[in-house]
């Protein structure tokens, strides 16, 4: 099959199809796709109307959808001339419910109700204003199977953060691209830098390694192609097209697949709260109500959380969090229009059905109204039950973090449906530790609040990610600061997620300082941290470290779903116990420059009637005696015991 712009009469008024749209069509369909509606315009245009008042849509939201999946849809369609329009649809098993022109006929909203036995193919809906008609088709496939897809998180898994820009180079030919001349240069932090979905895919056998189990990937949406310092992809001018500097739908889908081949989980990064101030919508939004304020006239959103979390407070003292513009830039998305949260529901929908993947990191989550949330969260679950999701709360009090986890409903009567959330009080105890931070709570502070929780258990532990500086750069953190870092984090409960490159040591302040290329996946680099010959001294012996950890973690089940029991502590030193079905284990820690001799009793707690302490990590074999023992454990080190009785 052959296409030529000389076939159709109307070439400029061709459908603009996000390079996503059709990743699953012909070679032969993607090349006339862009003409298809144009010639169905101008086919069937009405003689009593002008061509400039032609109805014309230029882009579909969703591109794609599934038979077998919703019984209903809500497609957003841009073009011109749409005022008044009327649907049809003489596809089997599809029907045009009923539709809604809005901004100048700019857009139409278009709601369709599938029957249970429609079947693939191309659903073509005809489109009648006062001034003419039109078509355009929506293509119509059969879901994949399940097997392998959606299959969420647990305490078994430890999560690996990637952006996908600074990982690795695997396909220069989308480092410089047409449309985005100078988007791409290595020397400036914020640019772009080449990373990309092939880039991860080429290492996944170095995670597998490393001992990680889940990936998750920074926002891969496209963004404004004239803007370099959108790199990180908090940005979205597309919510349906993948951003061109990472590849292709085709590439991301072949990452998924290549992950779950190596039992690897991915996890994408989704952020309804706004949109990149670069979206088209941003000077013609679908609906007057489509964000809070406008470019012109907004308030700027604020990080204090606590006012949500107090059912004594006026909406005055939290309105600007859930409304006002992300730092002033942002255009923050209205929620509570319907049209707005289906359309979110919709394209979380679309990404984990053309991709496979396995859950979502869910961006500024107290930014977004809670009852969005519980809806978006019901509507998730019901399709994809296995899957998970976690919600990033930054703040250091476990009483405004456990108000937003789910699992209950708050004093509002909202269950806000996510599965966990980051553990950021946890994540600020454990840097004051390492870092002698007087100011911060110690752990066992952050503990105590577990009641606060549903699951504490499903908590994602962490000591470092995208928004803060490196660990290893923060003041008086040596590599053995680093390394008993590392052992408090993967011995403790909750679900650990590390950054990429912390396992070498990588350094770096504020951002963009802390979002370094990772050194070997690109083109040139003098060394290759991906081998255990391109590692220094200093990063091997990093890398070694949190490879052991993670080899301990996924050979003791107790470390990984085990409850945690406090055992001594004073201000430098900590011993907790792990207890599960079939096993006990010992973790004691020392975060002193000096030596220290513990006096450690096991009365009264799940330890009592100990006899032999063995050691698995460090350490060596102790006998127990009334539930008493004298532990000595060497400075900044770790030692990990199993019981016996």
């Amino acid at each position: 099959m052959a296409c030529s712009p000389n076939s159709f009469p109307v070439v400029s008024e061709a459908i603009s199809v996000t390079r996503s749209s059709f990743a699953q069509f012909p070679q032969a369909f993607l090349l006339c796709v862009p003409l298809i509606l144009g010639a169905q315009a101008a086919s069937t245009r009405d003689p009593r109307g002008s061509a400039a008042a032609m109805p014309k849509i230029s882009k579909l939201e969703p591109p794609n959808w599934w038979v077998d999946y919703t019984s209903d849809l809500e497609l957003l369609a841009t073009g011109e001339n749409l005022e008044s329009a009327s649907a049809t649809s003489s596809y089997p098993g599809i029907t045009a419910l009923r539709s809604k022109a809005t901004s100048e006929g700019r857009y139409l909203f278009l709601w369709l109700k599938f029957a249970p036995d429609a079947h693939p193919g191309e659903a073509v809906i005809n489109l009648r204003t006062p001034s003419g008609e039109t078509s355009f088709k929506l293509p119509l496939l059969r879901r994949p199977s399940s097997v392998g897809r959606y299959q969420g998180f647990s305490p078994d898994d430890v999560i690996y953060l990637i952006m996908p820009d600074r990982f690795a180079d695997g396909d220069p030919s989308n480092d410089n691209l047409s449309n985005a001349p100078g988007a791409y240069d290595r020397s400036k932090p914020r640019a772009y830098h080449g990373g990309d979905f092939r880039g991860i895919r080429d290492h996944l056998d170095y995670l597998r390694n490393l001992g990680v189990t889940t990936i998750w990937l920074t926002p891969i949406v496209e963004n404004d192609p004239a803007s370099p310092q959108d790199y990180h992809g908090y940005g979205a001018v597309d919510e349906y097209a993948v951003e061109q500097h990472f590849g292709t739908l085709q590439d991301l889908q072949e990452l998924v697949a290549a992950a779950h081949e190596r039992k690897l989980k991915v996890l994408l990064d989704f952020v309804p709260n706004h949109v990149g101030p670069r979206h088209p919508w941003v000077d013609a939004p679908p609906e007057s109500d489509w964000f809070h304020g406008t470019k012109e006239h907004h308030t700027t959103s604020n990080g204090n959380f606590k006012p949500l979390t107090d059912p004594h407070a006026p909406a005055r003292d939290w309105r600007d969090v859930v409304d006002g513009w992300f730092v002033g830039i942002l255009p923050d998305l209205n929620q509570d229009n319907p049209d707005v949260a289906t359309y979110y529901i919709q394209n979380a929908f679309w990404w984990a059905e053309q991709t496979g993947i396995d859950g979502y990191r869910l961006d500024t989550f107290p930014y977004v109204p809670r009852e969005f949330w519980s809806q978006w969260h019901r509507a998730l679950f019901a399709e994809y039950p296995s899957m998970t999701t976690i919600g990033e709360v930054f703040d250091r009090d476990p009483s405004i973090t456990a108000f937003f986890a789910g699992g209950r409903a708050q004093f509002d009567g909202i269950d806000s449906g996510v599965t966990t959330v980051f553990d950021y009080p946890a994540y600020f105890a454990l840097r004051g530790a390492v870092g002698s931070s007087s100011s911060d709570p110690t752990i066992t502070d952050v503990l105590s609040k577990d009641r606060l929780y549903t699951h504490p258990e499903l908590l994602i532990t962490f000591l470092g990610n995208h928004d803060v500086s490196r660990l290893a750069s923060m003041p008086g953190v040596s590599v053995a600061k680093l390394k008993l870092a590392y052992s408090m984090l993967l011995t403790m409960r909750g679900i650990p997620e590390l950054y990429y490159g912390d396992e070498i040591g990588m350094t770096g302040g504020e951002d963009p300082d802390n979002r370094h290329d990772f050194p070997g996946g690109f083109p040139g680099d003098a060394e290759n941290a991906f081998t255990d010959s391109g590692r220094s001294p200093e990063q091997q012996d990093i890398f070694s470290h949190v490879q052991r950890l993670l080899t301990l973690r996924r050979d003791h089940v107790a470390l990984r779903r085990g409850s945690l029991w406090n055992i001594f502590s004073n201000e430098s030193a900590y011993a907790f116990a792990r207890v599960a079905s079939k096993e006990t284990l010992l973790i004691i820690l020392n975060s002193s420059s000096q030596e220290e001799r513990l006096p450690v009793t096991f009365l009264d707690t799940p330890l009592a009637g100990t006899n032999k302490l063995i050691p698995i990590l460090g350490g060596q074999e102790q006998s127990v005696r009334d539930d008493r023992v004298q532990i000595t454990i060497p400075a900044e080190s770790l030692q990990v015991f199993s019981v016996t009785r």
